[in-house]
């Protein structure tokens, strides 16, 4: 098999996609993503330079939240295919020297897993409820939930469920949704399951699992209520972050271990980067997502103290750093930097705020060359190598996502950053289903991603599609990209820029990015090995970033800001310049 980079630890360096499978190719027309249209475009994939292929959760589900409520985690949902489907994506996958990346959903599964139905029918106190966490109410006649814990979806996080005989019951608790049970991590049922799990999908040669809600997982059994006032303090917490969830990621990180080559990558959002840290020690996990760099503003300053807490974190541990712009949880990059609030929290997803599309895709076009360049690993969420944006005007009555649903439209949920790819054409759904299929994409397309689709974007030098297909063919053949060290260089405010050099005395890559209002000069360089807008002669102008080859022995006069602004820049799908490098 061609599945060649990085050896035994390929995750250290690697480029993976996120690809949410419903969204990405309908092979069977019925407006649904699925794996007979990701067997299709593995060429694409493969063409764009990818080395792991991340899928959102494709097991059966009612879907109540996208897949993340599962009902049966040895299988695949019939909306998208079977399990021998799966089993020759997999092998097809590896045939072009891309590895396969799973979801597991451990916190919760659906409420028609048969597990949650068994414990339903199931008497107060039985083992078959013991695997959640099934409690008596408060208050008169139980009507009351057992705690004041909220989900986080919005809401109770309690649901009281009917007894068999129909009259109200024992409580259960879910974080997420009432139809996602959380499960009960202090049954040996829930432990073992799930170690066969991974064995499972190991066995079938899936090369890696994120694990979703990785910090979740163990409750306080004495379920307190939350005191009122903020947050408990790190380490407090009764349900986030507990110390007895490391000892469910050390038996994981053992069975990983008994297979050659397997990854075990965390989404773990937490502000305390000490406990953050615990997760990547040796006989856990090997890494975990970097939401810091995700959430920062496009500020020159903010980005450089995320990206050195980012890399002294992962240091003590020997692990790789992962860097990634955006997922199916965040609103998409090109919309977010072209706010003027360019940050983003999970809780205040802000659509009140105007765009400028064309300033956003700027800045993502930078962004890219910037985070790419960095140590460790990468992630491409689909959609954004063609400069998507986020979609803010579905019609309420076609959203999906709970979040939506469950705060009354206060919180526009995430719905905007999943609606289906455009392949082609000038009309919707732009070759996401078959010409001959009658049903439409299960969320709207805009019409104006007729400029941003696939065969559009394909072979013009300007798009941000082969932006992206430069900038991993660059990656993948430089040595001194992905894993290893990095040098800052002195730079004006506003201007990152750092060099990357392989072992040895030869040459490396130096990447600048100038976050400024004004340009900056380019420093010494023997080539321009790629830049994500035109540049002004010898300087770099505000919001572009490029990769520079640099000699033995360049040092060069450092960056010194322009004594005058450039104004302007790239449209939205303008300038990639790739001087001195060929072009897929």
């Amino acid at each position: 098999m061609p599945i060649h980079r990085g050896g035994g630890a390929w995750w250290r360096g690697a480029a993976v996609y996120q690809l949410y499978v419903q969204s990405f190719a309908d092979g069977d027309g019925d407006g649904t993503g699925d794996l007979a249209g990701v067997r299709a475009r593995l060429p694409y994939l493969a063409a764009l330079g990818v080395d792991a292929i991340w899928y959102s959760p494709w097991y059966p589900s009612p879907r109540s939240d996208a897949g993340y409520d599962v009902a049966d985690y040895r299988s695949i949902d019939p909306a998208f295919g079977t399990l021998a489907d799966a089993d020759t994506l997999i092998g097809e996958a590896h045939a072009h020297g891309i590895r396969t990346i799973i979801d597991i959903v451990p916190n919760h599964c659906s409420d028609r897993h048969p597990w949650f139905r068994a414990a339903l029918a199931a008497a107060p106190g039985s083992a078959e409820r013991e695997r959640f966490w099934f409690r008596p109410g408060r208050g008169p006649g139980g009507g009351l939930p057992p705690n004041n814990w909220r989900s986080i979806f919005g809401g109770p996080a309690w649901t009281r469920a009917r007894s068999p005989d129909g009259t109200p019951g024992e409580w259960y608790l879910h974080l997420f949704s009432p139809q996602q049970p959380d499960f009960n991590w202090g049954s040996p049922d829930v432990r073992a399951e799930f170690e066969d799990i991974l064995r499972f999908w190991f066995g079938r040669g899936v090369d890696g699992v994120r694990i979703d809600s990785a910090a979740l997982l163990t409750k306080d059994p004495l379920l307190p209520d939350m005191a009122a006032g903020g947050e408990p303090p790190p380490g407090t917490h009764p349900f986030v972050d507990r110390d007895d969830v490391h000892d469910i990621y050390r038996s994981w990180r053992a069975v990983a271990g008994d297979y050659a080559g397997r990854v075990l990558t965390g989404e773990i959002w937490l502000p305390d980067a000490t406990r953050y840290a615990r997760y990547l020690r040796p006989d856990e996990l090997h890494t975990v997502f970097n939401f810091p760099y995700l959430c920062c503003p496009w500020d020159a300053g903010e980005l450089r103290s995320v990206i050195d807490a980012t890399l002294a974190l992962h240091a003590p541990a020997g692990a790789p750093a992962t860097w990634v712009l955006s997922n199916h949880d965040v609103d998409r990059v090109v919309s977010r930097y072209g706010r003027a609030d360019t940050s983003f929290g999970l809780d205040r997803r802000d659509h009140s705020q105007p765009v400028d599309l064309e300033l956003g895709t700027r800045r993502a076009r930078a962004a890219v060359l910037l985070t790419m360049a960095l140590p460790g690993s990468v992630y491409v969420y689909q959609g954004e190598e063609l400069g998507l944006w986020e979609v803010e005007d579905i019609p309420d009555e076609l959203r999906r996502d709970p979040i939506f649903h469950r705060t009354g439209g206060a919180d526009p949920g995430r719905d905007g950053s999943r609606v289906p790819l455009p392949w082609a054409g000038t009309e919707p759904p732009f070759g996401f289903s078959p010409p001959q299929a009658a049903a439409q994409p299960w969320l709207p397309q805009p019409k104006e991603w007729r400029d941003l689709t696939v065969e559009t974007e394909t072979g013009d030098a300007d798009s941000m599609l082969e932006l992206y297909r430069s900038a991993l063919r660059i990656r993948r053949a430089e040595p001194a990209f992905g894993d290893g060290p990095m040098t800052w260089l002195p730079a004006p405010d506003g201007v990152l820029a750092f060099d990357r050099v392989p072992g040895g005395d030869g040459g490396g890559v130096r990447c600048v990015t100038n976050l400024s209002p004004v340009a900056a000069e380019l420093p010494a360089h023997t080539s321009v090995l790629l830049a994500s807008g035109p540049l002004d002669g010898g300087r770099l102008p505000p919001d572009t970033a490029a990769w520079l080859r640099t000699g033995p022995t360049d040092g060069g006069p450092g960056l010194r800001a322009a004594n005058r602004a450039v104004g302007g820049g790239p449209g939205p799908r303008t300038a990639n310049r790739a001087v001195g490098g060929a072009r897929n």
